[in-house]
């Protein structure tokens, strides 16, 4: 199976085209050579019709191409027409695509005004019961035929109106019957996607598109990998477009980190026709994150600094892809094994080490004095005191010793990207396993980039590579800021899942169905928890991103009814219809009886305040 053209040379992958709307009349065309489509979403109340306008003409303001409202209910779905008349007298035709959890009469009311339904095959004809059963051939059928008795009006009346789906996945919110057989894997997802699809084919319709979304960076990576591998596997005309996007990314660094990783990953291997940047902000910032990252990308994805291929590099993307030259396994991460070694006096790299924090002596002179022995955040290495072989991968070379700690030389004209896999699948042809030392850029600006640049920059190179299993030191020199560098490497590195300094926090962006307020109710939950290392807490505005899509998380505060909270433990829901006044002081509590509280440090309360 294989989810790209190479791994070491940029091509977008073909997909057929869909029709959202009519392209004549301020719709769009979503696949095909087209670029790739920015999208955000409403955080309002659906039934508030003039809130709902205000805000799509917000985002249209700053360049939103597609926008998303929720319909939980049929009152709902039938309020899109009064919001879509609206906003067509004030001549905005942005298409509109309606979310749909659970109901398919919402669905089927929706389908009558907005450009696009989405539904979730996890949860439109099945209700998470997380039953655990084992379903014979027979029953399974019957279990599919059930869906498709429920789903094929939906397929019908968008193909007798000329409208799109998307078929969404989301980790955790699977179905019962998915996840008895698959688990909550990848696999299940796609599965999941591919029976609803199936579907869709039956009945002569094409115009759809797919999405495999999740919180964790790694899982949605290996989720659209192994989606397009299946699709390849299935035929040509298999070739549907992909919307992108890491759900429940969060806030601030975090957020815009972890989804530079996932969609960034994917859109420089070819993949993507639409992305969403979910943050738990505003929506309009969401639209300027995505304009950002899709310029970076346009830079990380040239062949070369001067356009010309590299020999060495394009002799590798036309080999068989198998194990023996693949640079790494696509569609289930592992870490690339390496030799422990010593990285600096008492820092071991390499093995089963974390991986480890590089700086330059400039950022180290910049920042040593203010460093305490117990910070979680420090240098741990600096690269110019480092015995590290500076290697052109796109040359001919040997290296005698896999003890050698290795990383790409300055200057190679590839994208760092590139130059890495590279690296590594040359190591593999010699048998070697060196540890790896990832830089997040191998040319230097005459002007540096701004930070918020460089930020997406860095999470997409490092954060990608760390995704492939790639690394077992960082060193990031694109942030000019001394301080401001060292903590960006290591919020890539919580991100990818591969240390934690801090509390991991969970956090949908908020619709019309959230049954709180989510921005001011994050930082009140951050204010009391952002000392717990290594804690997940998930904060969900309501039911459809609750116990299933938070399938990781530690804990979670997850809005039950309108000024009433649910606390869950892992999937489990603990404590039920919780004032929303008392619910942060509640999970506290739950957080101290499960064992996982720690008292904040005096200096540090004392600082952040």
């Amino acid at each position: 199976m294989r989810y790209c053209a190479s791994p070491y040379s940029f091509q977008r992958r073909k997909t057929r085209e869909i029709l959202i709307g009519d392209p004549q009349n301020g719709g769009i065309i979503i696949g095909g050579d087209h670029p790739v489509v920015m999208q955000s979403m409403l955080t309002c109340d659906t039934m508030d019709t003039a809130e709902c306008v205000r805000q799509t003409l917000e985002l249209v303001a700053v360049g939103c191409q597609l926008v998303r409202i929720t319909a939980p209910t049929v009152k709902d779905a039938a309020n899109l027409q009064n919001i879509v008349r609206e906003l067509r007298a004030q001549n905005c035709l942005v298409p509109i695509v309606a979310d749909i959890h659970f109901k398919p009469e919402a669905a089927m009311e929706a389908v009558k005004w907005v450009e696009v339904v989405r539904v979730n095959p996890g949860n439109y004809a099945d209700k998470k019961k997380f039953a655990v059963k084992e379903y014979t051939d027979e029953e399974y059928a019957a279990e599919l035929k059930r869906i498709e008795e429920a789903f094929t009006p939906l397929v019908l009346e968008a193909k007798r109106l000329k409208r799109a789906l998307r078929i969404g996945t989301n980790h955790g919110s699977l179905s019962d019957r998915i996840m008895n057989r698959y688990g909550d894997t990848p696999l299940g997802m796609v599965e999941s996607a591919l029976e609803f699809a199936r579907i869709c084919r039956r009945h002569a319709f094409h115009n759809f598109k797919f999405s495999m979304k999740s919180s964790n960076p790694k899982v949605m990576i290996e989720c659209y990998r192994l989606l397009v591998a299946r699709l390849e596997q299935e035929g040509p005309d298999w070739n549907y477009p992909l919307h992108l996007g890491v759900t429940e990314a969060g806030e601030g660094e975090d957020g815009r980190i972890k989804s530079a990783i996932g969609i960034g990953s994917l859109l420089c291997d070819g993949l993507g026709d639409t992305i969403r940047v979910s943050l738990t902000e505003d929506s309009p910032r969401e639209i300027a994150v995505c304009r950002d990252l899709l310029a970076q990308i346009a830079s990380l994805t040239a062949k070369s600094l001067n356009g010309e291929l590299v020999n060495s590099a394009s002799h590798l993307t036309i080999q068989p892809f198998n194990h023996s030259t693949f640079p790494f396994d696509p569609f289930h991460f592992e870490r690339r094994e390496t030799p422990e070694i010593e990285l600096a006096d008492g820092v071991k790299c390499g093995g089963e080490q974390i991986i480890r924090v590089v700086v330059t002596r400039a950022v180290w002179d910049k920042v040593a004095h203010r460093i305490r022995p117990k910070d979680d955040v420090k240098p741990e290495a600096v690269h110019e005191d480092l015995n590290v072989a500076e290697i052109d991968p796109t040359q001919d070379f040997d290296i005698n010793c896999e003890t050698q700690l290795v990383t790409v030389k300055d200057g190679v004209k590839l994208p760092a990207l590139t130059a890495f896999r590279l690296l590594v699948a040359k190591l593999k042809r010699l048998g070697r396993n060196n540890p790896i030392l990832l830089k997040d850029c191998l040319h230097f600006e005459r002007v540096p980039l701004e930070p918020k640049l460089a930020l997406l920059r860095a999470s997409v190179v490092i954060g990608s590579l760390l995704a492939d299993g790639i690394g077992d030191a960082i060193l990031i020199r694109g942030e000019a800021g001394g301080g401001q560098s060292l903590r960006l490497a290591y919020n890539i590195l919580q991100a990818a899942g591969c240390r934690s300094f801090k509390t991991d926090y969970v956090a949908c962006p908020s619709c019309g169905r959230t049954l709180f307020n989510l921005q001011t109710v994050t930082a009140r939950i951050k204010a009391r928890t952002e000392h717990l290392k290594g804690v997940k807490i998930a904060i969900m505005g309501c039911i459809v991103n609750g116990p299933g899509e938070m399938a990781d998380a530690d804990f979670g505060y997850v809005g039950g009814a309108p000024g009433k909270i649910n606390l869950y433990v892992g999937k489990q829901a603990i404590k039920f219809n919780i004032p929303e006044a008392e619910a942060v002081d509640r999970l506290v509590d739950l957080i101290k009886e499960h064992n996982k509280w720690v008292e904040p440090d005096v200096k540090e309360t004392v600082a952040a305040h």
